[in-house]
């Protein structure tokens, strides 16, 4: 095997690779571009025009996409794997990933758009070379298919264990047939987002074009323990997609679930109060006049939809960042 197909080694390690560029018996170049990204190209003659940005790790304690990932360019550096799409393999958090924590010193995924540079410290910069190595891939070669996959774990359990976050930007809708390939692949459940959002993926499909997508694959666990985690359809989707082949055989949405953001809940300060259980699981159901949440001069969250779920609660964030999502279903009558 090419020694670059063990980027995840080299990145956990701390090393740079004495080789940046290497070839496949098969003419794929594998390119080492900065500490753990790495891009594929395959012979021109098999470029079927799709740019593939594949990222994990931006938690660096969500190891199972990391994982995946993993597979997926050993794969391609043994030969194994022959890709018709040019592909980036990006672990967004290489510090934290050899700390098994979810950051460093501040969340990674809110710094993007922009944000990094209202900061400072380690995420901060490499929020910033990761925008730059994302837009420098895409390029300006605007007749080329773009699509990224930002691959992460929760920190709680979820009651849909693999769904995916489809950003929002103004004027554009949102893709049918890419969320034909997501239930393809095994994804459950979909949240179309509604605003401007600070994450990777946001950046990726608000700034640079790409269909662009954050996928929640299961539960957050230790490197070498995620065999409960079970991403066989995604790992297969994903083969797919890097060969130039068909993800699944049928296109339709039927058995997943469309979801809508009905609001947001912000942390203001210290004072602020989240009323729901420490273990309550992602998508939990919430009756409609539940006291959701309080914080400084009375400020008070009360459930008034019908049908509404709470994602991603997190009383522990900083102030001014999101401490939950309340959800309603959604017909998908927007998707174009």
């Amino acid at each position: 095997m090419l020694a670059l197909g063990k980027l995840l080694e080299l990145t956990l390690a701390g090393h740079e690779p004495s080789a940046k560029i290497q070839l496949t018996p098969d003419g794929t170049r594998l390119r080492w571009l900065d500490e753990g990204a790495l891009e594929v190209t395959p012979p021109a003659a098999r470029d079927n025009g799709l740019d593939l940005l594949l990222s994990a790790g931006i938690h660096g304690n969500e190891t199972a996409p990391i994982e995946l990932l993993d597979r997926l360019l050993r794969g391609i550096a043994r030969n194994e794997l022959h890709p018709a799409a040019r592909i980036l393999f990006l672990f967004g958090n290489p510090e934290a990933m050899r700390r098994g924590e979810r950051y460093v010193e501040q969340d990674l995924n809110r710094l993007f758009s922009g944000r990094h540079e209202q900061s400072s410290g380690f995420e901060a910069i490499r929020a910033c070379d990761l925008e730059h190595l994302a837009a420098n891939f895409f390029g300006k070669d605007t007749g080329r298919t773009r699509l990224h996959y930002d691959l992460h774990t929760a920190i709680r359990g979820s009651k849909i264990e693999q769904f995916a976050l489809y950003p929002w930007q103004e004027g554009r809708a949102h893709s049918r047939s890419e969320l034909e390939r997501l239930r393809a692949a095994g994804i459950e459940a979909v949240l179309l987002q509604n605003k401007a959002s600070i994450t990777f993926s946001a950046y990726t499909y608000a700034q640079l074009g790409a269909e662009a997508f954050t996928l929640e694959l299961g539960k957050a666990r230790a490197f070498g323990q995620n065999e409960l985690v079970n991403l066989d359809l995604l790992e297969s989707a994903l083969h797919a997609l890097i060969e130039g082949r068909e993800v699944g055989e049928d296109s339709t949405l039927d058995g997943m679930q469309l979801f809508s953001v009905s609001r947001e809940v912000i942390k203001h300060s210290d004072s602020f109060q989240l009323h729901v259980p420490a273990d309550i699981e992602n998508f939990t159901e919430l009756e409609p006049g539940y006291l959701l949440a309080e914080d400084i001069a009375d400020t008070r969250w009360i459930v008034e939809e019908q049908g509404a779920r709470i994602i991603f609660p997190n009383p522990k964030v900083k102030n001014g960042l999101r401490a939950a999502i309340l959800i309603v279903p959604d017909d998908g009558a927007g998707l174009a």
